[in-house]
C-alpha cells in the first residue's frame, strides 16, 4: 500500500479516532447503534492514520502524503 495520508492528516485522524472511542466509552453508548457507529469510525480513523493509507483517498484520487 502506498502512503496517501500525510503527517498532519495522520495526527488529526488518530486524535479524532481516540476522542470518539473515549467519548463512547465514557458515555456508555457502546450498546447503542450510535455508539457502535462511533466505535467503527474511531477504529477506522486510527487504522488509516496508523497505516498512512486511506482506501477512500485512493478511490477519489486524493493524496496528502508528500512523496520524495
Amino acid at each position: 500500500m502506498e502512503c496517501n495520508v500525510g503527517p498532519m492528516d495522520r495526527a488529526i485522524r488518530i486524535v479524532i479516532g481516540l476522542i470518539l472511542l473515549l467519548a463512547v466509552a465514557l458515555t456508555g453508548l457502546y450498546t447503542n447503534p450510535i455508539g457502535v457507529i462511533g466505535i467503527l469510525l474511531g477504529v477506522i480513523l486510527i487504522f488509516t492514520g496508523a497505516t498512512r493509507f486511506c482506501p477512500l483517498y485512493r478511490v477519489t484520487g486524493m493524496n496528502t502524503c508528500k512523496s520524495g
